[in-house]
């Protein structure tokens, strides 16, 4: 069988968590974004068309959610128990890359948002 790597991702997950070194966005919360993409060996799941095969978006979708829900001083932190919780429920994954956006910061700058942007590797 041919070894084929590639990629899964979602892009743009919208959540309210409680993130952040202030106080204030502890009791209030903000708004984030979250993309991820992860690399995989992809080559049976071409073959057998079954969900199994695969790396399954629908699961990595409440992953993210669960882990969001877990408030943090930092999103490095955040994002470094998201890609555990990942590479744990999905062992075939060789990189995952995430980005954390808090959209609207309260740091008194215009700007569509700020975060983190981290690639970890499995091994």
């Amino acid at each position: 069988m041919v070894h084929i790597d590639g990629f899964v991702f979602i892009k743009q997950m919208h959540f309210h968590a409680f993130h952040g070194v202030m106080e204030q966005e502890r009791k209030v919360g903000g708004e984030y974004a979250v993309d991820v993409k992860m690399k995989a060996n992809l080559s049976k799941a071409i073959k057998t068309d079954v969900v199994a095969d695969t790396i399954d978006y629908s699961v990595v979708y409440q992953i993210v959610k669960k882990v969001m829900e877990v408030p943090s001083a930092l999103l490095e932190h955040v994002a470094g128990r998201m890609a555990e919780s990942l590479f744990a429920s999905f062992p075939q994954t060789k990189e995952i890359g995430i980005r954390i956006t808090k959209i609207n910061p309260p740091m008194g700058a215009d700007c569509q948002g700020a975060g983190v942007e981290m690639s970890f590797s499995n091994g």
